[in-house]
């Protein structure tokens, strides 16, 4: 039976196991412990702590899934997380590389109220600063930036990885959602896109981390979760 409330440890775990789902990456513990950087023992440990609980099941092959509580809890902690994501940079103004550390610390203690306020202040927005859909369950599929073919047209969907210092480089360099460019090159080192006005230069390897939309487009990939791990500190949702 799952307590009425995830403590915040639990909820940082639903949090990734989510961002697992939605990335379509298998919940297992062990992507729990690459993605989170955190020893294995200490990811079985919660792990069984969130099967008590009542918030997953595992099977026999070790992979993990949500039960009804904890799909409710961990799409509500997501969408809290990207709501005050959006709010931090429409309505105050601060950068979007600098709000996601900052959303952590505030998306555990927000109540129904201040969440129902934040969604009116934020307009018709859909999606956080970084791309992904506030509302879970509306992700549109992309494809890596680094598999596009040069000549294409493309988007700039979202930033799969989000961890701040990845964020930091990406604002650096020009990219952000909604961009809109053609991809100029492709190399083992580095992607460029020509956008109006500008030429986008990131690594091969942050280019993995960059979910488009392109025309004409490669087939459909799921990035490795070690291709998502750039930073020594833990990857966003």
């Amino acid at each position: 039976m799952s307590t009425e409330h995830a403590t915040v440890a639990e909820e940082e775990y639903l949090q990734t196991l989510f961002w697992l789902f939605e990335a379509g990456l298998p919940m297992t513990g062990a992507n729990v412990a690459r993605a989170m950087q955190l020893s294995a023992p200490t990811v079985h440990e919660m792990i069984g702590r969130l099967e008590r609980d009542g918030y997953i099941t595992r099977a026999a092959d070790k992979t993990i899934d949500f039960t009804d509580s904890g799909r409710t809890h961990a799409e509500g902690i997501v969408r809290r997380h990207r709501l005050i994501e959006r709010f931090l940079t429409d309505v105050l103004g601060i950068p979007w590389d600098e709000v996601h550390e900052e959303a952590e610390r505030l998306e555990h203690a927000m109540s129904p109220v201040l969440e129902e306020r934040m969604m009116a202040a934020i307009g018709d927005a859909k999606t956080c600063p970084h791309g992904h859909p506030i509302t879970p369950g509306s992700r549109i599929e992309g494809v890596p930036l680094k598999d596009v073919e040069p000549g294409a047209k493309v988007t700039i969907l979202r930033f799969e990885n989000e961890a701040e210092d990845l964020l930091h480089e990406l604002r650096a360099a020009g990219l952000e959602p909604g961009l809109e460019g053609t991809l100029a090159s492709t190399g083992d080192d580095e992607v460029v896109v020509d956008a109006p006005g500008r030429s986008v230069t990131v690594t091969a390897s942050v280019a993995e981390t960059v979910s488009v939309i392109a025309d004409p487009s490669p087939p459909p990939r799921i990035a490795l979760p070690e291709q998502l791990v750039l930073s020594k500190d833990r990857y966003g949702r």
